[in-house]
């Protein structure tokens, strides 16, 4: 039987939904956040979290990949769903639910979107003070991320295709806000074989110039099946 339009429709309030994007981003010495300053009212002048209303042709991931793609340019990068915040008071404009995402990108291959105009890469140390709820939003973030590398290797999505040990040494420092001992974290790392040593440190080298390295996932896959955790 054909239903009018409209027909299951209720006179309920109803909130408002938006994507909220963390995207972070490694420099080779420095963890990175990315942040867009507020044009407009309410905390205008502010920094924020990248993020935006989800439209109605559109699911949370999808609109927290198009709000990745205007700010990065990036379509690929690794985008995933980690919490929603619904606190009653946390967006002055109403009552807005926001579906938060974690991103993580390679710097060199962020072009800049629509907006990347108003966008700016932030070392976490010195992240101002966010618009809204965003302070929280990060420190969820980064609690998500730090659970999440024992069991992925999103560190990999951070670095460039071929890095070097001190690189991956110090990513993982910034992520879990530790020191390793050199000879432990590389020893470590090698025991595992995901990495494949590329053979690209010259013949006679001094042994200061790093040799650099792939991820080899299939191998990380292998492991992840038999239950493989990273531990530190």
């Amino acid at each position: 039987m054909r239903k009018e339009k409209g027909e299951y429709t209720y006179p309920f309030p109803r909130p408002s939904v938006t994507t909220d994007c963390v995207i972070f981003g490694y420099d080779g010495k420095n963890l990175k956040l990315l942040l867009v300053e507020r044009g407009i009212p309410p905390f205008k002048g502010m920094w924020a979290l990248p993020g935006g209303y989800l439209q109605m042709d559109e699911d949370a991931i999808d609109g927290a990949k198009r709000e990745l793609f205007e700010e990065t340019g990036l379509r690929d990068a690794y985008i995933e769903q980690f919490r929603t915040f619904s606190a009653v008071d946390r967006d002055p404009r109403g009552r807005v639910i926001t579906i938060a995402h974690l991103a993580l990108v390679r710097i060199s291959e962020v072009k800049g979107g629509d907006d990347a105009a108003k966008a700016q890469w932030f070392p976490l140390k010195d992240v101002p003070q966010l618009a809204f709820d965003h302070d929280m939003i990060l420190r969820e973030a980064m609690k998500a991320l730090r659970q999440k590398i024992h069991f992925e290797p999103v560190g990999f999505e951070l670095l460039p295709a071929v890095f070097t040990m001190p690189q991956l040494q110090h990513l993982y420092e910034s992520i879990l806000d530790v020191r390793f001992d050199r000879r432990n974290f590389t020893s470590k790392m090698l025991h595992l074989g995901i990495l494949e040593d590329t053979g690209d440190r010259q013949a006679g080298a001094p042994s200061r110039v790093p040799a650099t390295y792939r991820f080899n996932k299939d191998r990380y896959d292998a492991l992840k099946s038999k239950g493989f955790r990273l531990e530190f």
